[in-house]
Order: C-alpha cells, then sequence, then structure tokens
C-alpha cells in the first residue's frame, strides 16, 4: 500500500494542469489518477444502484410502522365497533384499516430530520466533494509535502490523503462512500 494524495478539482482544464504538474515535480505518471467522483449516495456500489442497501437513517422504520399500525387498528377497531348500530359488522373491520393506515403514517412523523443525528450515534460523516478528484501515489513519505503542495497551488478545493494503489494510472482500491482524511 502506498501513500496517495488526493486534490478535488471542478473543470477537467484543472485535471489536466494538475497531471502535468505532478509529473513535472516527479511523481510517476502511471501513478496519477484523475476520474470524476458523484455525489455521495450515487456510487452505484449495491445492485439496486446507490451507495448502501440500506438507508442509514432508516434503520428503525420497519419497527416504528409496525408500531404506528397495530397502535392505530386498536383504536380504529374500537371506534368502529362503537359506530357498529350504525355501521353494522364491517365498522370494525374498516376501523381498523383505516386506523393501522394512519397510524402507520403518524409513525413517519418521529422519524429524524435530515442531518439529525442517530440517538446515541457518532457526529455526521464528511463525505467528498462531487467533481473531478486527482490523486497521486507515492512510497517515499518526503514527497508528502511535495503532492500537497503542486496540489494546492494549482487551486484543489479539498486535500485528502488516503492508502492504496495507483497502477497505470488506476486507483483501483478507491472506495468513494469511505470517510476521508481531509488535510486541507
Amino acid at each position: 500500500m502506498s501513500t496517495i494524495i488526493a486534490g478535488h478539482f471542478q473543470l477537467q482544464d484543472e485535471v489536466d494542469q494538475a497531471r502535468r504538474a505532478l509529473v513535472d515535480a516527479g511523481f510517476s505518471s502511471d501513478r496519477i489518477s484523475g476520474f470524476y467522483l458523484s455525489q455521495p449516495g450515487q456510487h452505484d456500489l449495491t445492485p439496486i444502484g446507490g451507495d448502501h442497501i440500506e438507508s442509514p437513517g432508516a434503520k428503525e422504520t420497519g419497527a416504528g410502522v409496525a408500531q404506528g399500525a397495530t397502535g392505530g387498528a386498536a383504536i380504529g377497531v374500537a371506534a368502529g365497533a362503537a359506530t357498529s348500530p350504525i355501521t353494522g359488522p364491517l365498522g370494525p373491520i374498516v376501523g381498523g384499516l383505516v386506523g393501522a393506515h394512519v397510524g402507520s403514517l403518524f409513525s413517519f412523523s418521529k422519524m429524524k430530520e435530515a442531518g439529525e443525528s442517530e440517538q446515541g450515534g457518532h457526529a455526521p460523516v464528511e463525505n467528498r466533494m462531487a467533481g473531478m478528484l486527482v490523486a497521486v501515489a507515492f512510497d517515499d513519505a518526503g514527497q508528502e509535502g511535495q503532492a500537497v503542495e503542486v496540489l494546492r497551488r494549482l487551486g484543489a478545493q479539498q486535500i485528502e490523503r488516503a492508502t492504496g494503489n495507483i497502477v497505470d494510472g488506476d486507483w483501483a482500491d478507491f472506495d468513494p462512500s469511505s470517510a476521508p482524511d481531509i488535510i486541507h
């Protein structure tokens, strides 16, 4: 595994300029990778698309909907039974179905808001910015400062450190959903 320094740019011309500058600074061109990075959640890492099989904020949805449906059904059956002299034997059935539906919808109001941290959870993880990413791999720790300086001078908006392998210009073990180690 090599150290990798990566910088985020917005334009393809900036990527080309960064590649040339890194080569001019002595980095091997086959250990430089440039590619487009999609928005978080749009990396198509799962068979159904997206980054995760289940949304991290929706892990308690099933239990909440079931709890709301059960409570709503009980109230609906009671209301239907009270009106059974007017509605007949279908009153408790219809009341239970309507109550279950309303109860399940009410359970959504108890879910967390976007950006709100999980109960007992950790602070939100900073995601990588979408846009063009230029990464350079090296094995000599003394080259890190030089790589950072080149990317900073060229206007990289976010510079991160990682470990991995870039071979023939391909960062094959890059994980777009991992938390970046932002250094500038």
